[in-house]
């Protein structure tokens, strides 16, 4: 039995963990890397392994860094089931079409240039058509209940909290008479965060695999972000300015809307109007709308009443075309505009942080993790010049981040998780966070007895 680690090791993008058993391969997601362009492009295009050899995947959830190369997977030969809760399929499904329409359009975009320069032409990663072949292996399964994804390896999905259908994996691994157990956390949410149930804690495990994303700092408390959120739209709508947020169309951007629709009702920031620019979000709605039963009870009492503030917002408009979308630039007005991508990499958001980037008036709101080498990354860190489509642009509009919004558990839950898989006696792997937070964090695990802690480089294999 080995595990593998080639993707969200010793980064937080691309998550990708190959389990070995029994001679039949299980891998662990199948994310899209983020990072400097050229990097991206290649390790993407090229697996550590062949698809052809993957047997079966198991899918945490649904955003892109997770689910995002599943398209390239079965592109190069992957013929087995794709294993994920039901509302985690049905959004997978949405995400990679979504994907594939995006970088159809971004290399139409860019080789409308080369073209006028004489420069070689790009080509998109996968295709629509490419990306709409994954839903022949999507196999939705129900939380909690037990299923073998390849001989000898039960699985089973738990709760993550972290977006709709997210889940932890909590895996039993049996071969020559030997039983191991292994927990593979995803992406672990956070308590009293809006819509989502809490996530559940892992129970007593003989290996964990961890994100840590934010193990350099427990996080404040999401009523001071709703605060200070608040405070950022009140401040640009006074100045005439617009809000531009890059967000991920599902799950943050739902939340977002949930807010924005309370500060208005409550009368704490003007009844601006509210835009959000990504077809994918009208689709991901009203998939939150379906599945009521993995939301928390506030929520769902929303959801069957048929008054869900994400999608019955009166000042809330969804955009769909692209006409639609080049109209918000003509606009002059106080508004909030919500935008893919969440890292400003690709999508609408470009154009609007083009076309707005320049105003003082206007705020830019970074309200997810960026990841190094992208465009959110560089505007989190306050860079004055930026490149949006290749062309320089001055940064001239307010640049806010708010942190507090992640839907990542903090280092103190972080730590809380470690110890409730009995971590004092069994194998940690750290894995999808950067080298500080993961220094800082197994500092602190140290520090209360958990001391077999592991920060896995890219292609590390360990025998289970």
């Amino acid at each position: 039995m080995q595990i593998g680690f080639y993707g969200a090791a010793q980064t937080v993008t691309g998550s990708q963990h190959l389990i070995e058993c029994n001679g039949a391969r299980l891998l662990l997601d199948c994310g899209l890397y983020q990072g400097k362009r050229a990097e991206a492009l290649f390790r993407n295009r090229h697996f550590p392994f062949d698809p052809r050899s993957i047997h079966a995947v198991l899918l945490s959830h649904a955003h892109i860094d997770h689910c995002g190369n599943l398209p390239t997977l079965v592109k190069q030969g992957f013929s087995g089931p794709i294993y994920a809760t039901k509302p985690t399929a049905e959004l997978t499904d949405l995400m990679v079409r979504d994907s594939a329409h995006i970088q159809e359009a971004d290399a139409a975009y860019v080789n409308k240039k080369r073209l006028a320069h004489g420069e070689p032409l790009v080509e998109p990663l996968y295709t629509q058509e490419e990306a709409a072949a994954v839903a022949d292996h999507l196999a939705p399964i129900p939380y909690e209940q037990p299923f073998e994804s390849i001989p000898g390896v039960t699985a089973r999905f738990v709760e993550a909290g972290h977006i709709l259908g997210s889940a932890a994996i909590a895996l039993t691994l049996s071969e020559r008479g030997r039983t191991v157990r292994l927990w593979f956390s995803g992406d672990i949410g956070r308590y009293g965060l809006p819509l989502l149930r809490d996530p559940i804690l892992p129970e007593e495990t003989d290996y964990l695999v961890m994100e840590c994303t934010y193990g350099d700092k427990p996080h404040r408390g999401p009523q001071l972000a709703y605060e200070e959120f608040r405070e950022t739209v009140r401040r640009t709508a006074e100045r005439g300015g617009k809000v531009i947020i890059p967000a991920f169309a599902v799950g943050r951007t739902q939340e977002l809307v949930y807010w924005l629709s309370q500060m208005i009702s409550e009368g704490s920031v003007p009844p601006l109007p509210v835009y959000v620019d990504s077809p994918l979000a009208v689709n991901a709605s009203e998939i939150f709308k379906r599945h009521a039963e993995v939301l928390d009870e506030e929520t769902r009492r929303f959801v069957q009443e048929n008054r869900h503030p994400a999608l019955d917002f009166p000042l809330l408009t969804y955009i769909r075309s692209v006409e639609q979308s080049k109209a918000l630039n003509d606009r002059r007005e106080p508004m909030v505009i919500i935008s893919a991508s969440g890292m400003a990499e690709t999508g609408r958001i470009l154009h609007h942080l083009k076309n707005n980037i320049e105003d003082p008036r206007n705020t830019i709101c970074i309200v997810s993790w960026q990841a190094p080498n992208t465009l959110g990354r560089r505007l989190a860190d306050r860079e004055p010049r930026v490149k949006i489509f290749g062309e320089p642009y001055e940064v001239r509009a307010e640049v806010v981040t708010i942190n507090g919004l992640s839907g990542h558990a903090g280092q103190d839950l972080l730590m809380h998780y470690a110890l409730a898989g009995n971590g004092r006696k069994r194998k940690l792997f750290l894995v999808h966070g950067e080298e500080k937070a993961a220094s800082i964090l197994r500092g602190k695990l140290h520090d209360i007895g958990i001391y077999q802690v592991e920060y896995p480089a890219l292609a590390t294999r360990v025998e289970l």
